[in-house]
């Protein structure tokens, strides 16, 4: 036994999922399976009780699980200590991002990054708003990057910027020929939208609301790029971050148009775990976030 087994023990309990304690550890799910036969052998316990639609700790397990968590949370802070002593910033990143921010937010930041640390590997990957709660819930990721983040007691929230929300059509539109617009002249308007569980969408609808602008849904995505695509061939209007469709803008693919009824803008942060060690490496990449321009 050592402290590798007992972390994947942690993140098998934390995931409640052989495929993804696999996963987060680089290994198959078959040595999961193995090396949690090996601790039930070693401490002569069962330790999960396993069934198709159940998976719950027994009484000895729970007990493993209270114990491993402060060991290998002792081994975190000791790594991250000691690469703290030798001022060093290396290794891996592992980072889960909505599309809208990975594909048009995050690059330059990345870039800044790399170019301080180039021999830390940044490991992005995309995911919907609800896969990036779970993956940084379960430990699959060191951070996640969202809009309009929620408090959540088991989560740390980082701000680091927001977005000008703006209206966009297609160049034909008659939206199109102008420059700003009132929120009560989209009463009626066909709309594309994020799908009506997504973060981004609720504060739309909330401020469409407040301003009493009935539009009418014809189509609604999990992600901003086939949304774009939508508008791009005539399918309504939109409500999307400004940063996000700049190359449309430039290409001519898409005209916005500015909403006069105030400022609205989109927040956006990085979460992470609580119970997380900050490692250098994530305490840099934060520090970036927050500080790029």
């Amino acid at each position: 036994m050592n402290i590798e087994t007992l972390k994947m023990y942690c993140d098998l309990a934390d995931s409640q999922s052989f495929t993804k304690a696999a996963q987060i550890n680089g290994i198959t799910q078959s040595a999961v399976s193995q090396q949690i036969t090996s601790l039930e052998k070693t401490f002569k316990s069962l330790l999960i009780e396993r069934s198709k639609k159940h998976f719950r700790l027994t009484r000895e397990g729970q007990v493993l699980y209270d114990y491993s968590k402060q060991i290998t949370r002792i081994d975190e802070l000791l790594r991250s200590k000691l690469q703290e002593l030798k001022d060093l910033i290396s290794g891996n990143i592992q980072v889960a991002t909505i599309y809208s921010i990975g594909l048009h937010e995050l690059p330059p930041y990345i870039t800044k990054f790399m170019k301080n640390h180039p021999t830390v590997n940044v490991h992005v990957e995309y995911r919907g708003y609800k896969q990036v709660l779970e993956d940084v819930m379960g430990n699959t990721v060191d951070l996640g990057l969202i809009a309009y983040p929620v408090k959540n007691p088991k989560l740390e929230i980082v701000p680091f910027g927001k977005d000008s929300m703006v209206i966009i059509c297609h160049p034909h539109h008659p939206f199109a020929k102008k420059k700003s617009i009132k929120l009560k002249e989209l009463s009626g308007q066909e709309m594309v939208g994020f799908e009506s569980d997504i973060p981004t969408r609720k504060a739309i609808d909330k401020v469409l609301n407040q301003y009493k602008v009935v539009v009418k849904y014809v189509m609604e995505f999990d992600n901003i790029e086939t949304l774009k695509r939508a508008v791009e061939i005539g399918a309504g209007i939109s409500i999307v971050p400004q940063a996000t469709v700049s190359q449309q803008i430039a290409q001519k693919t898409l005209s916005s148009v500015v909403i006069e009824d105030g400022q609205f803008f989109r927040p956006i942060a990085a979460i992470y775990k609580k119970s997380r060690v900050l490692t250098p490496v994530m305490k840099e990449f934060l520090t970036t976030l927050k500080n790029a321009v």
